[in-house]
């Protein structure tokens, strides 16, 4: 009787670590998953309207910070973990988000070559004149 009592006891004790795992390794991605979704739509429609930098830089400066204290002051190490997921999310978010808006900026000018004046640009965002001799 004593025997079946510890191979239960082992059991749940394995269940315990087993489940504190799960939990922790939801806990660290858990955060990041919902921009997956997000990643991919912006890829595929090279489209970022409705998606917010300034959301990122905010995340990036918090996770930033939690790093920071957790040098001056250690704490959970899933925290830290998710904190760097989060970094990475942020910067892999705004590098893409980037890329598209400088492609969308480069698509909407229009070049043109008359003459002596060689570029002139219209559209949203003119960036450059310049004249050749």
């Amino acid at each position: 009787m004593d025997i079946e009592v510890g191979i239960l006891e082992e059991n749940m004790e394995g269940s315990w670590t087993l489940l504190s795992w799960l939990a922790s390794c939801v806990m660290v991605f858990g955060g990041a998953l919902p921009y997956v979704p997000q990643y991919q739509e912006i890829q595929r429609s090279s489209n970022t309207e409705g998606f917010s930098t300034r959301v990122c830089l905010l995340l990036l400066i918090a996770n930033i910070l939690r790093i920071f204290f957790w040098i001056g002051k250690q704490f959970e190490l899933t925290l830290l973990l998710q904190s760097v997921v989060m970094i990475i999310t942020m910067l892999a978010m705004l590098h893409l988000c980037c890329n598209i808006q400088q492609a969308n900026r480069i698509s909407t000018n229009q070049h043109h070559f008359t003459g002596n004046q060689t570029i002139t640009t219209s559209g949203k965002y003119p960036y450059f004149t310049c004249r050749l001799l």
